[in-house]
């Protein structure tokens, strides 16, 4: 069972333990940056940096898809909320 906080955190439902939508827009857009470094760093072969800048791409994903599953778990446990990029 996915639960929209992890357990023993600090946050309640009421105030979120880290702000959802501010961490996908950010992982989302270290995603985009990585891939672009990555690509820029290969083509002028420097072959370390783009398997670097490769890795930081590939924790961006993961962090999005568990964002992703901490939202919509916050959105089975309250349906019709709507929440600000803050929240």
């Amino acid at each position: 069972m996915t639960r929209s906080q992890p357990r023993r955190a600090r946050g309640t439902v009421g105030h979120a333990y880290s702000a959802l939508n501010l961490r996908l827009a950010l992982a989302a857009f270290g995603l985009v940056t990585m891939t672009l470094f990555a690509v820029l760093a290969f083509r002028a072969h420097v072959v370390w940096l783009g398997v670097v800048c490769a890795l930081f791409a590939l924790v961006a994903v993961v962090d999005l898809v568990v964002v992703q599953r901490r939202r919509a778990a916050r959105h089975r446990e309250q349906p019709g909320a709507r929440h600000s990029l803050f929240e």
